[in-house]
């Protein structure tokens, strides 16, 4: 199952308000006004990204590894971390779908909403007992990973600006971006939205 758990955050919307008004020597208490989301939307719109830097959010996710290694190609203004098997050697979990997209006849890449059904268990099974095989010969357990495959779960955690997190919404929420992708980008959405709504909808456009 692709979960997405929230870790914590530093800032709030107050945060950009006043790294950005710190230009003039000046700090805003007390509630965000109508003057603050003013300014909070000229940031997001002329793409005046630092003082959206002082505000950053921490996931631990969890996901096949094919959709993190979509993920981890969004590197600017984000930190990466990720469980690795050349130490861990537990029981693999995998993300097996019974249904399938069919591929899209109007698109390079991407799947189609028609759907059919295929079984890969045996394949997996295979390549879990081939695993557990070449562990129980005393291989390392960082060559015998390479049996395993893109289906595999992996965990990470996942940590940046709410600005770089916007960026990767922005480009993986679209119809276009793989379904299964997009259930990790949904939920950092979500997450985003609730712990920083005026910077959030500024940067995402709503």
């Amino acid at each position: 199952m692709i979960e997405v758990a929230f870790v914590n955050k530093m800032g709030n919307d107050m945060s950009v308000v006043n790294a950005a008004r710190v230009s003039f020597a000046k700090v805003k208490k007390g509630k965000l006004d109508a003057k603050d989301d003013k300014l909070i939307k000229y940031l997001a719109l002329w793409g005046h990204w630092s003082p959206f830097a002082h505000a950053t959010m921490s996931f631990r996710i969890k996901a096949p590894i094919f959709v993190a290694r979509q993920l981890v190609k969004h590197q600017v203004g984000l930190a990466w971390n990720e469980v690795s098997r050349r130490y861990v050697d537990d029981k693999p979990e995998f993300y097996i779908p019974f249904m399938w997209r069919k591929k899209a006849e109007d698109k390079k890449q991407g799947s189609s909403d028609e759907e059919v059904e295929y079984d890969i268990m045996h394949l997996v099974n295979v390549c879990k007992e081939t695993y557990n095989d070449m562990l129980e010969e005393d291989i390392a357990p960082e060559m015998a990973r390479m049996v395993l495959p893109q289906n595999m779960m992996t965990e990470w955690i996942w940590s940046g600006s709410v600005y770089a997190f916007a960026r990767v919404c922005n480009l993986r929420n679209k119809p276009d971006a793989q379904v299964e992708t997009r259930m990790v980008t949904h939920q950092i959405h979500k997450c985003c939205e609730e712990h920083f709504p005026i910077s959030w909808k500024y940067l995402t456009n709503g």
